[in-house]
């Protein structure tokens, strides 16, 4: 079944907004185009794993940040903050799959869950894992990641299942990465988290106006210098690089779904200066406001160019 469109949104917190799936059956798998659309900072409460079928991405997990080419993989645990990009100037695709635990898991009195998703949830030191193909254990995290990604999109009779299983081989390699000697990450590493979820979520809020460090870091009550760590430590740009990345992709989904002048989007966004907000959306986006909303909308079809997914 071909794939269909929809966008990475996030809420105040960062929190991802897209449903993943359903009730009865809460999967979803995406096909990303990096060059197109990067994935911006966010989180969610499901599991995420994927696999670079083209070129090369910049992934961060938390504050940890990876290069992966095609044929490596990566797994993200849930709550975690993560964000991918192309590394380079060139195409870069892959293969993802959200699903949330329950679906391996059932019940949480279950030995599914107490034995096996339990512990990778509540592994603080398994943010996220990147597979490599050399490695055995990566290998087969790879096949069972591919497996139920490709099950899930042809939909053929029993697929529900064939997912199922994949996924549920995927949990059992995960947990070889577990082990309850590994101590916990340190209260300040969990503490940075906590706060740059809070700092997102004021940032969300506030995007239009304004912002200022101190601002940023009085919604969070902290010092100027403490909330300069904390996003460099977690997220590795500054707290006004990430409002001029917030502003530049939220005109980019008013110029993709949205009929409003240029310059009344640069404005809605935080943009007091059309120069500025031009010069600013080129850096990022390699090209102006005008030839993105051009090469991003069909006549009568809306946005072209969005995360691919299949949501079944």
């Amino acid at each position: 079944m071909a794939l269909s469109s929809c966008s990475t949104t996030v809420g105040h917190n960062g929190q991802e907004l897209i449903k993943h799936g359903t009730p009865l059956f809460p999967v979803a798998c995406y096909h990303d185009d990096l060059l197109r659309e990067p994935v911006p900072w966010h989180w969610h409460d499901e599991l995420e794993a994927a696999i670079i079928t083209e070129g090369q991405t910049v992934l961060c997990i938390d504050s940890e940040k990876y290069i992966l080419s095609e044929g490596e993989g990566f797994f993200c645990n849930a709550g975690v903050l993560h964000a991918a990009q192309v590394k380079g100037n060139v195409t870069c695709r892959f293969h993802s799959i959200v699903f949330h635990p329950r679906l391996i898991g059932g019940s949480l009195d279950s030995i599914y869950w107490q034995s096996y998703i339990k512990p990778v949830l509540d592994d603080t030191g398994m943010k996220g894992i990147v597979f490599h193909p050399s490695d055995a254990h990566a290998k087969e995290a790879i096949d069972a990641i591919e497996g139920a990604w490709q099950s899930c999109v042809k939909e053929t009779e029993g697929y529900e299942f064939e997912v199922r299983s994949f996924l549920s081989k995927l949990i059992f390699v995960l947990k070889q990465y577990h082990s309850p000697l590994l101590k916990p990450l340190p209260d300040k590493m969990l503490r940075n988290g906590n706060r740059i979820k809070i700092m997102l979520q004021y940032i969300q809020e506030h995007y239009e106006e304004e912002l200022a460090v101190s601002q940023i870091a009085k919604s969070a009550l902290i010092s100027e210098s403490e909330c300069l760590r904390c996003f460099k430590n977690t997220i590795s740009i500054t707290p006004i690089q990430y409002v001029k990345q917030l502003r530049v992709q939220k005109a980019a989904e008013y110029l993709t779904a949205t009929d409003y002048k240029i310059a009344e989007i640069g404005a809605m966004c935080g943009f007091s200066e059309m120069s500025y907000f031009a010069k600013t959306f080129r850096k990022m986006k390699g090209c102006t406001p005008s030839v993105y909303r051009q090469n991003h909308t069909e006549t009568g079809n809306g946005t072209t160019y969005k995360r691919s997914c299949h949501i079944t």
